[in-house]
């Protein structure tokens, strides 16, 4: 009869540890990279988004700490998706700078072109 409980019980404990949430650690990696992708764009203590990546990452990399993986999934989530916001406002930044500086050149080079004529 105690072997049965002990069993049932057992059983119980196996199917909880299935039940829980695994950990994150492919969702960490990607978050580490994507924190680092923005980073090596230009991305720096200026942009608002990315210091909301290494805020929720660093809250994630504590929740992992204390097992709470569900909770360290979704800040990690959020912290990824942080980070690719802050590099794509970088490079569009960027972007709208270089477009500025060769439509001045253009417009440069139509004047000259006029004094020729």
């Amino acid at each position: 009869m105690t072997n049965r409980l002990l069993c049932a019980v057992l059983a119980l404990l196996a199917l909880t540890a299935c039940a829980s949430d695994p950990a994150p650690l492919e969702q960490m990696r990607l978050t580490e990279q994507a924190v680092a992708q923005a980073r090596a764009v230009g991305a720096d203590e200026q942009v608002p988004e990315l210091l909301l990546a290494e805020d929720k990452l660093n809250r994630a990399q504590a929740a992992m700490d204390e097992e709470a993986f569900k909770q360290a999934r979704v800040l990690a989530e959020q912290a990824e998706l942080d980070a690719r916001l802050a590099e794509a406002r970088v490079v569009t930044a960027k972007s709208q700078a270089q477009l500025a500086e060769l439509s001045n050149r253009i417009n440069r080079l139509r004047r000259q072109l006029g004094d020729l004529q």
